[in-house]
């Protein structure tokens, strides 16, 4: 199916990691043209970069720095000649480590935010004053997609930093950039993918614990994971303004059904 991405202008945060790149490879073979941001290693990327050389460039930047958004929002116009017009906010952080708000440091709180919530900010607002140079046709094709969590709507127990973050992300930042976007681009979109446990590499060795399997599908119905494709699909689905050109606004929770979080065991109650 054409969804009419040939030649649209993507950038994708956290290109390099399992969602990240699984989406990249998508809007690829879709024909869109990708400037595919990484932090420290883009290794993972190269196997692209040969397959599609001219519909893709790696873009280096350390996206809780204001300047190197900037930079790479720069060098991604100079590389396909025209703003970004759709941007999928994507990477994050995780704080392996349980920890509950009652023994959480201010530093880890701020480190998270500064990663999952102000960077994530920092990446909207440089699109959208980019996407004010745009054309009147590149502007149709306008769109953002975030990546929050089902940790967003239903909280993550010593993890409240990064729900926090997703519960932002999700709803008070998605539900306000889509009310203003469509001041820059009048077709504009903006839409969340809201996934629960990915197998993916940073996930791996979490999901090797039975107990952490059993607790994440207890309120699932379909009773196992999410790939990486499965999240990826709903990203380009989303962003593609000729099947969801009028959806904008919306979660998408790609979760296989959960209904919430397993609070008790048998023998915690009492």
């Amino acid at each position: 199916m054409d969804l009419g991405l040939k030649g649209v202008h993507v950038l994708v945060t956290g290109a390099s990691g399992g969602i990240g790149l699984e989406t990249t490879r998508l809007f690829l073979s879709q024909g869109a043209l990708v400037s595919a941001h990484y932090r420290s290693n883009s290794q993972s990327l190269q196997t692209l970069v040969s397959e599609y050389q001219d519909h893709i460039r790696c873009i280096q930047a350390d996206l809780e720095v204001e300047a190197d958004v900037e930079r790479a929002f720069k060098l991604a116009q100079t590389a396909f000649g025209h703003p970004v017009q759709v941007v999928v906010i994507n990477h994050g952080y995780w704080e392996n480590e349980d920890v509950p708000v009652a023994k959480m440091t201010l530093t880890q709180w701020n480190a998270t935010l500064s990663v999952d919530l102000t960077s994530p900010f920092l990446v909207a607002r440089e699109f959208l004053r980019g996407l004010e140079g745009a054309t009147v046709d590149q502007k149709e094709k306008a769109a953002i997609v975030t990546i929050g969590s089902t940790a967003g709507k239903y909280g993550e127990a010593n993890h409240a930093d990064y729900a926090a973050c997703k519960s932002a992300l999700m709803y008070g930042l998605t539900l306000t950039l889509k009310n203003e976007i469509v001041a820059i681009a009048p077709k504009g979109r903006v839409n969340s993918v809201a996934p629960g446990w990915v197998y993916t590499p940073m996930a791996e060795e979490a999901l090797k614990d039975p107990e952490v399997v059993y607790r994440s599908l207890a309120t699932t119905p379909m009773k196992k994971f999410a790939k990486a494709f499965d999240v990826a699909t709903q990203v380009v689905m989303l962003a593609s303004s000729t099947v969801s050109g009028h959806v904008t606004g919306q979660v998408v929770m790609v979760e296989g059904g959960m209904e919430g979080r397993l609070l008790n065991r048998r023998e915690d109650i009492v």
